[in-house]
């Protein structure tokens, strides 16, 4: 019972920020591009979701936002010392250094 209430909650927030960035969208969209590009034309908020949407596949896709990775690498990145930190940022690693500094 929790479970379908936590669902439920959690589908209505994605639709509601769904329909909030594209209403954004279209508002920034007609506001700046007809003023700015001689031929942009007035969008409705379909093609606002839709270009939303777009973006979405073309520069963020759909892998979720990596934030269990980002904390884990940062908590890597915190636990090791500064000379680590130096071999890190200068491209060798300990596995590296062991195969004879080959990189392979």
């Amino acid at each position: 019972m929790m479970f379908r209430r936590k669902f439920f909650a959690k589908a209505l927030l994605i639709l509601l920020s769904i329909a909030l960035l594209g209403w954004i969208v279209m508002g920034l969209w007609n506001w700046i591009l007809p003023a700015l590009i001689v031929n942009a034309h007035a969008i409705d908020y379909p093609r606002a979701v839709g270009l939303l949407v777009l973006c979405r596949i073309l520069f963020g896709g759909f892998r979720g936002h990596g934030g269990c990775h980002r904390r884990r690498h940062w908590q890597q990145w915190q636990a090791m010392t500064q000379q680590e930190r130096e071999q890190f940022r200068n491209g060798s690693t300990s596995a590296s250094r062991q195969s004879g500094g080959s990189g392979i």
